[in-house]
């Protein structure tokens, strides 16, 4: 069976264009002309991989993303004409996989596409993946952040950094090690991605236990310290 794509995308030529590279590529295509279609087709058709535009009429690419996150550990890559951090940063802390600045190179744009799907299949191989720290679990299956007892709503790119870090406490990554083994050695962003990230965990973890925290190695990168007794 055929993967599925939803794109999101207010301009047809753009639109057609990345309908007829993904077919191409052996996709099953779904558009959206606006944001509030592109929303319920993401609930409706299940899709294998969104690619989202930001500036969309009725709703713009971050309140859809942030809608899709609401039921849907779905790979999404967004679409923007426009190359600020924040916007980038942005679209990142709402949950989705990759962004992409227009104009854009369209065999790029697949390259990403199945970069962003290995790692999600990737993601669902193997065994139980849980760990468990005072007043934290950090469960990969069900993409479950507790802590302190509670239910902490996290993207999923952010479970995956977690899990990663907190799965060999005390060991340093650098930003490229984790931008490698996290995101995929092919990921075509930067550093401050991973950034962003930690910065996001940050603010759902710190204060949480005096066992464990998320430390910054000034110079080299960062890593989920355990204090052992």
């Amino acid at each position: 069976m055929n993967k599925k794509a939803l794109v999101v995308e207010d301009d047809k030529n753009i639109a057609e264009l990345l309908r007829l590279y993904l077919e191409k590529d052996g996709f099953d295509v779904v558009i959206a002309g606006d944001g509030g279609r592109g929303e319920q087709l993401a609930e409706d058709e299940h899709p294998d991989i969104v690619l989202l535009d930001i500036m969309l009429p009725v709703k713009d690419g971050w309140e859809v993303c942030r809608g899709i996150r609401q039921h849907s550990k779905v790979p999404i890559i967004m679409l923007t004409a426009k190359g600020e951090t924040y916007d980038k940063i942005n679209g990142l802390e709402m949950g989705a996989d990759d962004y992409i600045t227009k104009p854009f190179d369209v065999k790029e744009l697949i390259a990403r596409v199945h970069a962003v799907m290995r790692r999600t299949d990737g993601a669902d191989a193997g065994g139980e993946k849980k760990l468990t720290f005072d007043k934290l679990v950090i469960n990969l299956d069900s993409y479950e952040l507790i802590v302190d007892g509670k239910r902490i709503d996290t993207p999923p790119k952010e479970m995956e950094l977690l899990y990663h870090l907190a799965s060999t406490p005390n060991r340093v990554y650098t930003r490229n090690q984790l931008l490698d083994e996290v995101w995929g050695f092919d990921y075509f962003g930067d550093s401050r991605t991973v950034d962003v990230h930690i910065k996001r965990l940050r603010e759902k973890l710190e204060g949480v236990s005096d066992q464990w925290s998320l430390k910054t190695v000034w110079g080299v990168g960062y890593k989920f310290e355990v204090v052992t007794q």
